[in-house]
């Protein structure tokens, strides 16, 4: 993925640059890469999936589809369906701004697109120089009075319209610059659940190095919650979220190897972009699913399953003996390490909100359940370990927890803090910890599992673990993709027990 922004200050009042950027199908007035333009079926121009069908002055068409449009705001998003070029993904945005000082207006154009590896300076300067500033400048002459001149020239010296042609060129024969619509659920701004919008957004052909794969379930994880609200910076709206999901090969651009159409596949790595019908994608970190392996089980417990293996043999490596506290212990994360935590011969301690919750932990296996609702959690792992405290607390809940599980710790135990449910942890003084000799880790997914070579031990540990009947996955809890800002409500109101997926 990469970002393209560039700004600019327009001598013009904030209200006549708008009426000018706000026509979507308004371009051609003043775009001098842009020859003919109108909106397909009908539709006005500001309607939101409104389509745009426009023609560069060398005859290339391409199609693009109005996301998002605010005269409040003075904002409006764009995502390309179909070009001559592989601009993968391509989701532009422009805002405007009133300058405080002066009758004048900040521009802001912005893009997020993946290119191929091989290409990637030529397109993202094409998408700089000759669309964005060319636009820029058009713009400036329009609202000035002078007349639009011609494409602005870049070093190469070319305009946007002449480099397509010798771009199509170098595309490997017989691809296809035809592209096709996928139905997706669309983050336009950072907010609550009620920003999942269901949409449909254009698909180019998977392109050199990459995959198209049909998604069959979506996994449903916090760290989708964090990324929806911008607390991760993982998304930039206007995107799709998500980061784990089961299905099969559709397609396979060039230079791929080791994955056929057909293939059953699951992933749970980013970039986000998983809560979809279809999407494109590097195969790097994509596993094969064996036919004992059901898409739904790997689409609600690859990511649960990585995450629970680093964090018991890596970041704390537990041993026979150890006393193990794991909060939100009937979660997706909390049911995997209390199962596989007791396997490893530890004495495991699971803490819920209810006694429904506490019922599952106890048949799952726990040593010690704790209603932490009307229970002092501290002070039960105390008693419960004769006053010796916790090894290691495993802790997804954040602020409730955070100063709990630290009074739980016994000399030199190890606090690991993986997760904020509840909220932030606040800060802390750390002169405190050396009372106990407390240490403290915040792993990040990525760092243990961001190449073949790191993710590839988990993943051979999690499917050993759960073809031996180590760990246990329930059926997850299903929801129809369009009503992901349900599931999304229930996760955060803690209404749920186990793993969440999308059903496609």
């Amino acid at each position: 993925m990469v970002k393209v922004c560039q700004s600019t200050i327009i001598n013009a009042p904030v209200e006549d640059v708008w009426s000018v950027l706000r026509d979507f199908n308004g371009h051609e007035r003043w775009h001098p890469a842009i020859s003919f333009s109108e909106i397909e079926g009908g539709d006005a121009a500001d309607a939101i999936s409104a389509v745009r069908h426009f023609r560069l002055t060398d005859g290339s068409e391409l199609r693009e589809q109005l996301l998002a449009l605010s005269d409040k705001d003075r904002r409006l998003s764009y995502c390309l369906l179909e070009a001559p070029l592989p601009l993968m993904g391509y989701v532009a945005s422009i805002r405007l701004k009133p300058v405080t000082d002066g009758n004048a207006t900040f521009w802001e154009w912005s893009s997020e697109f993946h290119p191929p590896a091989h290409r990637r300076d030529e397109l993202v300067k094409l998408v700089t120089e000759d669309i964005y500033q060319a636009g820029f400048e058009s713009v400036r002459r329009l609202l000035n009075g002078r007349p639009v001149a011609g494409p602005t020239r870049t070093t190469s010296e070319q305009p946007v319209a002449r480099l397509i042609p010798e771009m199509r060129q170098l595309e490997p024969p017989g691809a296809s610059a035809q592209g096709t619509l996928t139905k997706a659920i669309l983050v336009e701004r950072h907010g609550g659940p009620e920003v999942l919008r269901l949409a449909e957004i254009g698909l180019a052909p998977p392109s050199r190095g990459e995959v198209q794969i049909r998604h069959t379930f979506i996994g449903v994880n916090f760290i989708d919650v964090y990324c929806r609200t911008g607390y991760f910076d993982l998304l930039q709206p206007p995107a799709v979220p998500g980061m784990e999901a089961a299905g099969v090969i559709a397609a396979v651009g060039p230079e791929v190897s080791g994955f056929s159409v057909g293939d059953r596949i699951a992933y749970a790595c980013p970039p986000v972009g998983s809560y979809c019908e279809r999407r494109n994608m590097a195969p790097d970190l994509l596993v094969h699913l064996s036919d004992d392996i059901a898409d739904a089980t790997a689409a609600a417990g690859l990511l649960k399953g990585i995450t629970a293996s680093f964090l018991l043999h890596d970041v704390y490596p537990v041993k026979p003996g150890s006393f193990v506290l794991i909060h939100a212990a009937a979660g997706g994360v909390g049911q995997l390490l209390m199962q596989w935590a007791r396997h490893l011969g530890a004495t495991v301690i699971g803490t819920v909100s209810s006694d429904d919750k506490a019922r599952i932990v106890e048949r799952l296996g726990a040593h010690h359940v704790i209603v932490y609702s009307r229970e002092n959690f501290a002070e039960a792992v105390m008693r419960l370990t004769e006053g010796k405290g916790a090894d290691v607390a495993y802790d997804a809940v954040g602020n409730d927890t955070f100063g709990g599980s630290l009074a739980a710790l016994g000399i030199r135990g190890h606090l690991v803090s993986f997760g904020q449910a509840s909220g932030p942890v606040g800060n802390w003084d750390i002169g405190r910890f050396s009372s106990k000799s407390i240490t403290i880790s915040r792993p990040n997914y990525a760092h243990y599992t961001d190449s073949p070579e790191k993710l590839g031990p988990h993943i051979n540990r999690f499917f050993a673990a759960l073809r031996q009947g180590v760990i246990k996955i329930g059926a997850p809890r299903q929801y129809d993709l369009a009503r992901a800002a349900d599931a999304h409500r229930d996760l955060e109101a803690r209404r749920t027990t186990g793993a969440l997926v999308l059903r496609v």
